[in-house]
């Protein structure tokens, strides 16, 4: 009985201390096991340093100006194309070759109106035989119109009419110059001559003027040293950035930067700003004590100008009506042409015209424009080439080998050239803000630079979307160098490096209804040790790169902000921080 109790005993105490075992582990682990339930979150702190805010995106190249190749020749069947997209051809080249071809209507009908031009031509010179047998039309006059000198009457009297036309304008000339000369020689000569001594005047405006130079010149030479202090800064922000980022690594072997280089940027940086400051107020007491100078320098101008204002009107008057005399003696010359001219034709018709006016030029000359039409169209049957109207580059072509030219003369585009000389063009979308960091004649620069050796970039206009007026822009920019239409460029632009106070990664950045925030990690002491949670913080981006942000909020620059997590994170969560 004893022996049973004793082992009931020993039983209880040894669950007794099993069970205060496992309830010592769970109370000292308690904090692990729940830590590991928690998300996992990467946190780094706040920093200061440089960004360069940049806006990227992609476009294709366009011509900026191009030029549709197309042909006259209708109905033409491409037997061969010469040349590709991207080709350099010269003007004259070859680029696509017909071809021979079947008779069209336009020739069928050219071939009509050239039987009609013979019988007309036959005709009238049948009525100069006539005329000439029947003594109405010397004989002179009639060999005369057989070799095509002889003019009509109606043709003499056109020619005579145009040529008193002419009399009648240079006559009409002749009195509107002659009224010019007067005028002008009336003004001269009662404005008298009087030729001013402006020495005086001279010396002392050439005294104001030394002044002002001597003056100005001192105010350029601090412009120029506050261009070489923010040269400097700007560099100086650069290198401590490329250093911040890790782009650049003093500590490795062979690298061109060293401490020491780093440290005197961060020393420029400190005191270069405060200098660049103080050189600009100098400049600016300096450019208002030069007003007075100016004022003096200007005054004493208009004393001389004024002076020397009779003398100047005289040589001015002078010079015009040297002029007038000049037009007056062309005008002569022409009137005396046009009045010979008229007298010619007036000898003409005695001699030429001795019976009834018989024209021969006219029907002759239709007789010749119709050969010359049908000889055309026949030529262009035969083999063809369509030519490159310009010198340039393929952009595109339209056609192949078995395409047809248009039955409309010049209304299909068989290829469309980047006329030499012309540039190129490039545009994408970005939002209203993005726009706001960009100027027009800002230089863009194409990633993977090193391929595009000659190619330059830049801004040239900044227009409202057409597909998004209210929330887009499109900025258009100019290409030139080694590029060809339709191929694929990859940009960035924007402003120049700036310092910040806050700087993030773009990761940490996030945003919902209420606008963008950053989560911070908090530290809450507990009896188990320290508790770590999210609390939100509301940012405004004033600017960012492809790495980090530079934001405005209620930062004291020391947070250690959350960058990724394994789960969604709120506000006011607890979370566990990743080993590092």
């Amino acid at each position: 009985m004893n022996e049973k109790g004793t082992k009931r005993r020993e039983w209880v105490k040894t669950a007794a201390i099993i069970f205060l075992s496992v309830m010592l582990v769970l109370t000292f682990f308690s904090n692990t096991i729940m830590n590991y339930s928690l998300p996992e979150v990467a946190a780094q702190y706040v920093q200061s340093g440089t960004i360069t805010a940049k806006i990227r995106g992609t476009g294709a190249v366009e011509s900026g100006d191009p030029y549709e190749v197309k042909t006259k020749l209708t109905g033409r069947t491409i037997e061969s194309v010469q040349v590709k997209a991207g080709d350099t051809v010269q003007k004259g080249d070859v680029l696509f070759v017909l071809q021979e071809g079947e008779e069209s209507e336009d020739l069928t009908a050219a071939k009509d109106k050239l039987e009609l031009a013979e019988i007309t031509y036959e005709l009238a010179l049948k009525k100069a035989q006539a005329a000439f047998l029947t003594g109405g039309l010397s004989e002179e006059v009639y060999h005369n119109m057989q070799a095509g000198v002889t003019t009509s009457y109606t043709e003499y009297y056109n020619r005579m009419l145009a040529a008193e036309a002419k009399i009648d304008e240079y006559e009409k000339r002749a009195d509107e110059i002659a009224n010019k000369i007067k005028d002008v020689t009336n003004l001269k000569d009662n404005l008298g001559y009087d030729v001013p001594n402006t020495t005086a005047e001279e010396q002392a405006y050439n005294a104001a003027k030394a002044e002002y130079d001597k003056r100005n010149a001192e105010i350029e030479l601090r412009k120029q040293d506050l261009k070489t202090n923010q040269e400097e800064l700007y560099a100086a922000e650069k290198l401590i950035r490329d250093y911040n980022l890790g782009l650049i690594d003093p500590t490795v072997s062979g690298s061109d930067i060293t401490e020491d280089d780093i440290a005197e940027a961060r020393k420029k940086v400190e005191i270069l700003p405060n200098l660049i400051k103080d050189i600009g107020y100098n400049i600016s007491s300096l450019e208002k004590a030069l007003e007075p100078y100016k004022a003096e320098m200007d005054k004493k101008k208009a004393d001389l100008d004024n002076k020397t204002e009779n003398k100047g009107s005289i040589n001015a008057l002078t010079r015009e009506l040297g002029n007038w005399q000049k037009e007056q003696a062309a005008n002569e010359a022409k009137l005396k042409e046009a009045q010979e001219a008229r007298d010619q034709i007036v000898k003409e018709i005695g001699i030429e015209m001795g019976g009834e006016g018989i024209d021969l030029s006219t029907p002759r000359k239709e007789l010749e424009d119709a050969r010359k039409a049908v000889q055309k169209l026949e030529g262009e049957l035969v083999g063809g080439v369509v030519e490159a109207p310009i010198s340039g580059i393929i952009s595109s072509v339209s056609v192949v080998a078995g395409n047809k030219t248009s039955d409309e003369a010049g209304a299909k585009v068989l290829a469309v050239m980047q006329p030499e000389g012309k540039g190129f063009t490039l545009s994408f979308s970005v939002t209203n803000e993005q726009a706001k960091r960009v100027a027009v004649g800002d230089r863009a620069e194409l990633v993977n630079a090193w391929q595009y050796d000659d190619v330059t970039v830049t801004l040239a206009s900044i227009k409202p979307d057409k597909n998004e007026p209210g929330q887009k822009k499109l900025l258009t920019f100019d290409v030139t160098g080694s590029v060809t239409a339709g191929q694929t460029l990859n940009l960035s632009v924007g402003q120049k490096s700036a310092n910040y106070d806050c700087l993030v990664p773009n990761s940490a950045v996030r945003e919902d209804n209420n606008g963008k925030f950053i989560l911070i990690v908090e530290t809450k002491p507990s009896p188990l040790g320290n508790r770590y949670y999210a609390s939100r913080v509301d940012v405004e981006v004033i600017a960012s790169d492809d790495k980090l942000s530079a934001v405005n909020g209620a930062l004291e620059g020391y947070e250690f902000v959350i960058t990724t997590s394994t789960a969604p994170v709120e506000a006011g969560q607890l979370v566990r921080l990743a080993e590092n």
